[in-house]
This record gives C-alpha cells, structure tokens and sequence, in this order.
C-alpha cells in the first residue's frame, strides 16, 4: 500500500482528501554498514546532539567526571577527550591513524563494570580522541540533511564479526539465547578459522562456521526478495559468509544473494534505474570503510556515492536508507551503555576468556547512526535506545505493514526485543519532505592500477607519526568543544541535553522566570536563552519514560513552581506520539510540545 486517503469533514460543509503516509510507503530498504568510529569520536561536537555538552555525564565518587580518563600516569591523573587536528601539522596524518583496540577484553576494560573509566588504562590513550566538523564535512552535511540517532549502539561490546552477525541475525547466541547450543556461540571475536575456541574450563565458544538463522532466511520464506551488494574486495565484512548454510550449497538462493559480488556499481546502475529489490544490504571495499587506519575521508566519498545514488533514483521517494557503523573500533564513547540486568537470559554470562568475570554481552557504546529518506529529513536527531537489531525490528514492523506478513524473528532475544526501540518513531510520515540537501563534496580518493591507495600513501608518508597526547596540557572548556545549535528531536526521551519545551498549542516556550515560578513565553527560533533551557533526569533506567525537570541553573520543577530541592520535584511522564508530539504529564498536564535539543 503506497498510501491512504482519510476523507475529513470541513467547515465548509464539503469533503476533502487529505493525504496521510504510512510505513508501507517505503518500498525499498536498503542497510549500508561502516567500521569502527564511536559516536563521540565523529559527532561529540555537533550541534543538538548528547555530546561534549551532555548535562548528565556520568560522575565518579570523586567527583570527577567520565571525560577525566584515569591515566595511570603520576605526571597527569587525567586525559580529557582531545581533538586529534589541534596541531595542523598532523592533520593528514591523523586520517590514516590507528586509536584503540576493537577486541572483546580492551572494551569490557574500558566499560569497566558500569564506570566507563578504562579506556586510557583498559584500551588506548587515543580512544579518547575526535574529529570535528572541517575534518569530516560530508559526513555532516548527510547527518544534517536528514535524522542522526544519538542513543544508537553497537550490539556487542566488542569487535566487528560478532556485531556484524548481530546485524544480520539479532544474536550472538550467548548462553541462554534462542539458537541453543551447537549452533556456533557465544560468537565474541573476530575467529574465522573452522572449529571451537576453548575456555579454561574446556568449554567451548566462538565455533567456526556458525549455524543459526539469518534474517534474510525469514525475507526467503515470506517471498521477499534482497542482495548483497559488494566487490571482492569486501574487507570479510560479508557476515553471510561466516554462517554453514551459506557456504555448503554454492546452488542455493541464499548463497546466490548473500555470497555474490556484482560490485557496487551494480547498487548505483539498478538504484539508478529503480530496480532495487525490497531489501538491499552494503558492504564496502576495506580501503573505503573507515577501519582505521583506512581513512574517514575516503569512506566519506563512498558515503556520499551511496547517498547521492538513493537520491537520484527515481524511486527515492519510496526508499529508506539506513547508515550504521558496526562497533567503536576502540574508540571511546562517554555515554554508559543501557545493559540489561545481571542475570538476563541471554544477555549476561561468564567471560569466556577470563571465567573470573560475569558480563554483559551488550549492547555497548554508542555508534553513527543515520536515516535517509523523505521522512526523516529535516537534520533532527532520534533519542531513543537502540541497536543493531533494531534495524531487524525495523524491517519486521515495515514488513507487516507493507506485505501483511508477520516475520518474528526468533534468534532477537525477548530483552532486546522488549527494549530497543524499533526505529519507526524516526520517521515523520505525516509530513515527508522530498526536497534534497546539498552535500558537501567529498575528495575522490587516490587510485593506481585500479586500486584505492589513499591510505597506503598516508602511512608511506606520515610512517609511525600519530597526534601527540596532550597529557597536562587540556581545559575542560577547550577539550569539550561544541558548535552551537539546535536539532528537534523525535522518538522515547533520555537523558543528556539541554532541552527546549516549545507548546503545540500556542508555540510559546516553557520558561522559568525570576519570581521562581514556570511560565510560557516567546522564545528566539534559536531556543538559546538560559530561561528556556531544561534539563531532564530520568527516573529509573534508559527505558523509563519518567523524568525530573531542572533548569539551566539548577532548581527543580515542583508543579509550576521551582524548588532547589530534588526530593520533593514533581516527577513527570513524557511520552511521544510521531502525530502529537511530547505530552508532558505531572502535577499539571502540561499539554503537547516539539522538543528542541540545544547545545
């Protein structure tokens, strides 16, 4: 069903049409995964996003703060998060750089139980380093063009293979989950050689080739048709590849569209000609996916060709496009990670490499995560938690709508399924916009003899030289850098910013005022006046929609007065509707708002 007409009655007595859009608008999916950049790394400076400006970061008993990294170093307790260009003369090299460890052991060190304080100790000093706008403009020309998610994370704690597993499967099959035993798992590590890793206990985990169900097997049964688009040259990002039933029947419809390599230019000529099946997944050529040291820059140029052949395609208008990345790479992120309860089926399990440790298996820290499409545009940002098999939950709900066909995906376990959000609040299909932004043009990388050399020549040019680590020499006010701005934000509320409460009923703004008191007032389009600026607490976990308001300045809201103290504040309900917006609910039914996230 592309739409539906609702027919309304109007004043005037007569009949009208009014056009209203649906999930099963969208005809084509199409899932585009990168490598190994953290949230905070490409976007903790933007605008209107939980980033450097994060009211809420998590403080340590000491006072300090999750951006005040322990160093271990006697000449300097802490290292801030440093912008890797702050000296010019490393600006290219740091395109090529290497930062930390993408491995199960370095990132559950930085994750450090819950205290996010390990990524200097546990990982590498240069997890803790980001980029800004001028370093990766095209990356935020597209994030600003349509919906970032700043709540997104990677599956797994951990490195590519298991989350790419997680992407395509919504499990890597801990202990507990609905795949069972002799299926291949818990999957932790990067392991691609037939056969079992083993435990000191002798048990085993990590078995080589895995044997549960994928999600295009469930888009095989419903007679949905999808393909992987890829060259040879796929940096073993194809996740397809490590499973048994796609390596056993060479014949098979499943090898066929998961194992094939028609190349890229095949995604742009049939995104060009309209003839793209239902759902399509990417996979990039390794000098080209931003591994680092593979460079951002380059993996921008493949961004901008992928985007740019959704936009020109005559069917853009029916097509969304989902860009994620598919863990941090070692990169530090500062926001905790919402975990599930120690004890969950399926979630939390005794480390296979080192028994000494319960853990959770995820999901981890947070990652980019973009929409394309006519009803995501406008550069908003998505709040809600979410992960890889969110995009699985995702297709599941657009299936339903668009085929009338029920697909639950068995392998998601019922915690997940339960908790991440299934990304549709991101879209606004009551008011698509099928204008196009202007992307910033990226560099074409460098080719000789047909092939990418871009990050080759960085590393033969700027060998062994990485950005000094600037130990002893930070402020927190230069080290947190932020552009100013806003973004409206759609989707469940969190923590993490400061928010600007705009009526849906009058289009004035909350405001405290000086006699201690809440009012509504006119507010700058802009929504910067300290008076206009409130800061949620959620009470409970990520997932609870309750939340104390505080201002700018620190009182707390107790009804429509202000008190200094935080027992007795009002706790309020906010929930989101894509068609109402937030409805704010406490003491007083404070009505319907658009939420603006201002930095």
């Amino acid at each position: 069903m592309l739409s539906k007409f609702i027919v309304s009655f109007v004043a005037s007595g007569l009949f009208s049409l009014v056009f209203a859009g649906d999930l099963g608008d969208i005809k084509h999916v199409v899932l585009f995964m990168q490598e190994n950049r953290a949230f905070d790394h490409y976007y903790g400076t933007m605008a209107g996003v939980r980033g450097f400006q994060d009211p809420n970061a998590l403080k340590r008993k000491d006072n300090s703060t999750v951006w005040q990294q322990p160093t271990g170093k006697k000449e300097s307790k802490y290292l801030l998060p440093f912008y890797l260009n702050e000296d010019k003369d490393y600006a290219e090299s740091n395109q090529c750089s290497l930062f930390g460890s993408n491995d199960w052991t370095p990132n559950h060190k930085a994750w450090n139980n819950g205290t996010i304080d390990g990524w200097v100790t546990g990982n590498s000093p240069y997890s803790w380093s980001y980029f800004k706008r001028g370093d990766i403009p095209t990356h935020f020309s597209i994030v600003e063009g349509w919906t970032v998610a700043d709540m997104y994370a990677e599956s797994v704690i951990g490195p590519t293979c298991p989350n790419r597993v997680s992407w395509v499967t919504g499990t890597i099959n801990v202990p507990g989950s609905p795949p069972g035993k002799g299926k291949g798992g818990p999957y932790i590590e990067n392991y691609e050689t037939p056969g079992c890793q083993k435990s000191s206990n002798g048990e085993e985990y990590s078995c080589f080739p895995l044997k549960w169900k994928t999600f295009p097997e469930y888009l095989e049964e419903a007679k949905i048709d999808w393909y992987v688009f890829q060259d040879k040259d796929n940096f073993d990002d194809d996740p397809f590849a490590w499973f048994q039933q796609y390596q056993n029947n060479t014949s098979s419809d499943i090898y066929k569209k998961g194992r094939s390599y028609s190349g890229l230019d095949d995604f742009y000529h049939r995104a060009a000609n309209g003839s793209l099946p239902p759902v399509s997944y990417i996979v990039g050529p390794q000098e080209l996916s931003e591994h680092p040291p593979w460079m951002p820059k380059d993996g921008a140029w493949l961004q901008q060709k992928v985007v740019e052949a959704v936009m020109k395609s005559p069917k853009y208008n029916e097509t969304a496009l989902l860009i994620s990345y598919d863990e941090t790479g070692g990169l530090g992120d500062h926001v905790p990670p919402f975990i599930s309860p120690p004890g969950t089926k399926g979630e939390w399990f005794y480390d296979p490499e080192d028994l000494s440790n319960y853990v959770p298996s995820g999901p981890g820290f947070r990652v980019p995560f973009y929409v394309i499409s006519p009803w995501t545009r406008g550069g908003k940002v998505y709040t809600a938690p979410s992960d890889h098999s969110s995009q699985i939950l995702f297709l599941e709900q657009w299936i339903q709508k668009r085929y009338n066909k029920t697909i639950i995906t068995e392998e998601v376990n019922p915690w997940r399924r339960e908790h991440m959000a299934n990304l549709v609040d991101m879209f606004d299909f009551e008011n698509p916009d099928y204008s196009l932004p202007k992307i910033v043009d990226a560099e074409t990388p460098k080719m000789s003899g047909g092939k990418y050399v871009g990050t080759t020549s960085c590393e033969a040019k700027y060998s062994d030289r990485q950005a000094k680590i600037p130990y002893g020499n930070q402020t927190l006010e230069s080290a947190l850098y932020t552009e100013k701005g806003y973004k409206q934000i759609r989707g469940n509320l969190t923590e993490g910013r400061y928010l600007a409460f705009k009526s849906r009923q009058t289009g004035k703004c909350l405001e405290s005022s000086s006699n201690s008191s809440i009012q509504f007032g006119d507010c700058s389009k802009n929504y910067d006046s300290d008076k206009n600026l409130f800061i949620v607490e959620q009470v409970g976990n990520y997932f609870s929609s309750q939340f104390k308001l505080k201002t700018k300045s620190g009182s707390y809201l107790k009804n429509d007065k202000l008190t200094k103290d935080s027992s007795s504040a009002t706790i309020f309900n906010i929930g989101f509707d894509p068609k109402k917006g937030y409805s704010i609910k406490g003491g007083n039914n404070l009505g319907n708002f658009d939420i603006f996230s201002v930095s």
